[in-house]
């Protein structure tokens, strides 16, 4: 409990000073800092929350400057299913309610593979869709499907409800391991949604 409360006493100000002297040393500023290279000790949890919708709050109330968000989502890391901010002297805790990213806007592209879809984030990172960053699909509360793309090392953004429209849309049906599937393509990939005929019943 120590631990914990040393890091709520320690506020935003010294995590953000430390979070902008890791991205100035990261390349001369340029890129993401290389959170994957840091193991510092664990400092507690911090008040910090991700809310479904995308939005970061601190002891309850949003953050509003985009570019303190930003910051802080460079050094976002995942171990073991929960998510902490990281710098090189220091680890505190933070809740995520569910993807710590939103991807918000889509761009269709044609290339040697064909269709390619780039995604961009609710903190402004452009991801290629392919197979090194996948879309999932899982079950809904309301029975839907909700898409997730993966951006980096094990951190995912939902895609919001009007893209998956749009994904819908631009769907079609392959055979994987002897089922058809409905899916979506980019960069020659095939993301499947769900099962073909849960489908067409669906239409």
């Amino acid at each position: 409990m120590a631990k914990q409360g040393q890091s709520e006493n320690r506020g935003l100000d010294g995590l953000t000073t430390a979070a902008r002297d890791a991205a100035a040393a990261s390349a001369a500023g340029k890129g993401l800092p290389p959170v994957h290279l840091w193991n510092p000790p664990f400092c507690g949890d911090l008040d910090m929350r991700i809310a479904s919708d995308g939005t970061w709050f601190y002891q309850g109330t949003p953050i509003g400057r985009p570019a303190l968000v930003r910051l802080f989502s460079t050094i976002l890391k995942r171990e073991d299913g929960k998510h902490f901010l990281v710098t090189p002297v220091e680890k505190v805790g933070i809740r995520v309610d569910d993807a710590p990213f939103l991807a918000v806007e889509m761009l269709k592209q044609q290339d040697g593979r064909g269709r390619s879809l780039r995604f961009r984030t609710n903190v402004d990172d452009w991801v290629d869709c392919d197979a090194a960053h996948r879309l999932r699909f899982e079950m809904a509360a309301d029975g839907g499907l909700t898409p997730y793309l993966h951006v980096r090392a094990d951190l995912w953004a939902k895609v919001t409800r009007a893209l998956y429209y749009d994904l819908v849309d631009m769907g079609e049906e392959r055979v994987v391991d002897g089922v058809p599937m409905f899916g979506v393509v980019s960069a020659g990939e095939f993301f499947a949604m769900a099962d073909a005929e849960q489908v067409r019943g669906a239409l």
